[in-house]
């Protein structure tokens, strides 16, 4: 059984349907690429997902639990987490507290002060950031901001990790260093989903890609299956495609 499945999940912004009728599994211990032009609807889905949007109509099943409606803060203690396309961070606090909030307020059970610093230690420097560990996140680079963001959802101890284009905006050493990042996570036994434009990442990182166009799926297949898509070449990859291979 699929950790995580969608059924018919359709999203309407007035008279527009942002996400349509789109079926969709995600299998334990898998990196699922979700990719699609500007618009396609993949952080609505990514919303839909996280709870923060509410289908309309649709099902969204998490280990064959229908969660659907259910609150994000729920959402997240069940082991759901995830980043976002613009990164949020509590700025005015250390690099330290913000992933003891994830520690504190987003695990299935309470967890002792202790426990809490020692988790957010060893996160930190799983990320690479243990030298910031005191430093206030505002004076992060937008990369280790990232790797901050994802530190704090690794925190609430997730089964499930989405990371809404921790790629963007980075160098390209950078963004060997965060595909190395995504790998150790799964490494660690976290499912990962991926929203990203960086097709070099996508197309090496991922295990399974899910694309969409308009709102709706048109293709779903391994990185190669992609690639050679005539109808994902057409609406999205083109030239990328070649490039990346």
């Amino acid at each position: 059984m699929p950790i995580l499945e969608g059924k018919e999940v359709t999203k309407y912004f007035g008279g527009l349907a942002a996400v349509s009728e789109v079926d969709f599994h995600v299998n334990q211990g898998e990196i699922l690429g979700l990719i699609g032009p500007n618009g396609a609807g993949k952080s609505t889905l990514f919303n839909l997902i996280s709870a923060a949007l509410t289908p309309d109509p649709g099902t969204i099943l998490f280990k064959g639990v229908n969660i659907t409606g259910i609150k994000p803060h729920k959402i997240c203690r069940m082991g759901l987490a995830r980043t976002f396309q613009n990164v949020k961070i509590f700025s005015n606090l250390s690099v330290l507290d913000n992933v003891l909030l994830g520690s504190f307020f987003g695990t299935k059970t309470r967890m002792s002060a202790d426990g809490a610093q020692k988790n957010a230690a060893d996160l930190l420097e799983f990320v690479g950031l243990s030298s910031f560990i005191a430093g206030l996140a505002s004076d992060l680079t937008l990369a280790n901001q990232k790797r901050l963001e994802v530190a704090r959802a690794l925190a609430t101890q997730p089964e499930i990790l989405m990371l809404d284009e921790m790629m963007e905006g980075l160098n390209p050493a950078e963004v060997s260093q965060a595909m190395n990042l995504v790998g150790s996570i799964r490494d660690k036994g976290v499912t990962v989903i991926m929203i990203e434009h960086v097709m070099k990442a996508i197309m090496n990182v991922c295990d399974r890609i899910m694309v969409l166009h308009h709102g709706a799926k048109i293709a779903d297949g391994t990185p190669q299956e992609i690639v050679n898509s005539k109808q994902v070449m057409k609406v999205y990859l083109g030239e990328k495609a070649h490039a990346a291979r």
